[in-house]
């Protein structure tokens, strides 16, 4: 594909993006921002929400992964369905009681000031780092298809990336959001779907074949036998089942999307539709990395033989397979597919977490209510600006630093940032005590280090264990027994847990 051709894809959704952003900006004020009014209809909700919950790292990583991990992240969105299921059941009838724009002002009420803040910081750090990996990932893409052929640096790429989604985002927030990410989501389910049916097509597969030659194969496998495996299942279905609730339930990206309806039936409906589809879709994901291995082999094509595929300890990077597939050897119609649908499941991603990150520091930290709407509208927008630079800054560290495949970045990195949020909402959930507040802080600080040394030693320390995703539920443990230290009895009636 010539980067010329590239270029004008990307223009080209870039502009109706922007004409989509401008028609939903008008007259946008914080509310509309931050919880679009609190009228958006349910099904635009849960179809918008899966372009955010997927992002590039599932569009790319989870075909990738199937080459070294088989099917076993299928244990991971079973555990999606239980963990989406807390989410319905438990956590949003606690936002919508209490109409929350920040979730995090839920901890201010149950514990204080301190709990707050911590949960609030905890959730930047988390967003901030999740959202520079996945936009490294499209980052690279691009870099691979266009900028390195055109001898433009990597920076530069990145910068271009993130100034495109400022400029669609930093007016209408969520308002926006709403409408371009049900464009993109609608975009990115065409890609995925027209990119199995291509590949079929090439191995002449009808739909019969499809299944049988996805069943037959050992990329297909799902781990039962040896629980000190890091792709046994139950450990994978635990690991999926809390990474959704602290990932969606316990994270203002996603849940600002869920207190913009109207009711919290509607929400609730909005989440089941929402989890039937996603697990459809990551089924689909998980078929296509099976697919491209296949294709890979009948076509004489020795993926862990190329040097641009390779990490740098000589391993083959999984990350790059579909896009050096992609632009390299599928048909230009196809390669153009796939271009259009990595831009726009990154892009869904991105924008909607730029946006919670800038109402979070804005309601979380700055009490922006508190100031004129003129004023309001200045603060917001630096403070957008503000994230947007950040997020360059993330992703040229990751740059500097990855080795590893980005689904497996995105989750550990997970586990160690949002261990704390488990544990403080957890506490208050299910418990009636009160912390210290001023040692809650030094806490959930302590608990992720405390993990970190434990994973770093769990072959010579646990017999051989080694740890998966499950890093999120270690660390959620050691910090709520942390907690528990620095608790004490708490009378008073709103303290109640929720469940009692």
């Amino acid at each position: 594909m010539s980067p010329t051709l590239v270029l004008s894809l990307i223009a080209g959704y870039f502009v109706v993006l922007v004409i989509i952003a401008l028609l939903t900006s008008r007259k946008a004020t914080s509310e509309s921002f931050f919880v679009a009014n609190r009228n958006a209809p349910w099904y635009m909700v849960a179809f918008a929400m899966i372009g955010t919950s997927l992002s590039g790292v599932t569009f790319i990583s989870v075909p990738g992964n199937v080459y070294g991990k088989s099917w076993s992240y299928l244990a991971v969105v079973a555990g999606y369905v239980a963990g989406y299921l807390v989410i319905g059941t438990v956590l949003m009838p606690l936002y919508y009681r209490l109409r929350l724009v920040s979730i995090y002002t839920y901890l201010e009420q149950r514990f204080g000031y301190w709990s707050y803040k911590t949960g609030a910081l905890f959730f930047l750090i988390s967003r901030a780092l999740g959202s520079g990996l996945r936009l490294y990932l499209v980052a690279g893409v691009l870099q691979l298809a266009v900028f390195d052929k055109m001898g433009v640096p990597f920076a530069v790429t990145v910068m271009v990336s993130i100034l495109f989604i400022y400029l669609y985002t930093f007016r209408g927030g969520l308002k926006t959001i709403l409408w371009t990410d049900t464009f993109q989501t609608l975009a990115m389910l065409s890609c995925v779907g027209l990119s199995i049916y291509f590949i079929s097509s090439e191995l002449n597969l009808s739909f019969k074949q499809l299944v049988a030659t996805v069943r037959g194969s050992e990329m297909s496998h799902i781990y039962f036998s040896d629980f000190k495996d890091d792709k046994f299942f139950w450990k994978q279905f635990a690991s999926g089942m809390f990474i959704t609730i602290v990932m969606t339930g316990l994270d203002q990206d996603l849940m600002q999307k869920n207190l913009s309806c109207r009711s919290l039936g509607d929400a609730q409906k909005n989440m089941f539709w929402f989890t039937i589809v996603l697990v459809g879709v990551n089924v689909l994901f998980l078929t296509l990395g099976v697919l491209l291995y296949q294709y890979a082999a009948a076509k004489g094509i020795h993926l862990s033989e190329l040097p641009q595929l390779l990490t740098p300890k000589g391993t083959l990077d999984t990350d790059r397979v579909f896009p050096y597939l992609a632009t390299t050897h599928f048909t230009l119609f196809a390669g153009i597919i796939f271009i259009l649908g990595i831009i726009a499941v990154t892009y869904a991603s991105a924008d909607s977490a730029l946006t919670a990150l800038t109402t979070s520091f804005c309601v979380d930290f700055i009490n922006i209510k508190q100031y004129a709407e003129a004023k309001q509208t200045r603060i917001r927008q630096l403070t957008h600006l503000g994230w947007s630079v950040a997020l360059i800054l993330i992703i040229l560290v990751f740059r500097v630093i990855n080795e590893q495949s980005l689904i497996d970045a995105v989750f550990k990195t997970a586990g160690y940032t949002y261990g704390p949020l488990l544990a403080l909402y957890s506490f208050g959930i299910f418990t009636r005590r009160r912390f210290r507040e001023r040692l809650v802080l030094p806490v959930c600080i302590v608990g992720p280090l405390l993990t970190l040394l434990i994973v770093a030693h769990s072959v010579e320390w646990l017999g051989g264990y080694k740890f998966g995703f499950e890093i999120l539920l270690l660390n959620g443990a050691i910090t709520f027994l942390g907690l528990l230290l620095i608790s004490r009895p708490d009378n008073r009636t709103e303290a109640a847990p929720i469940l009692s």
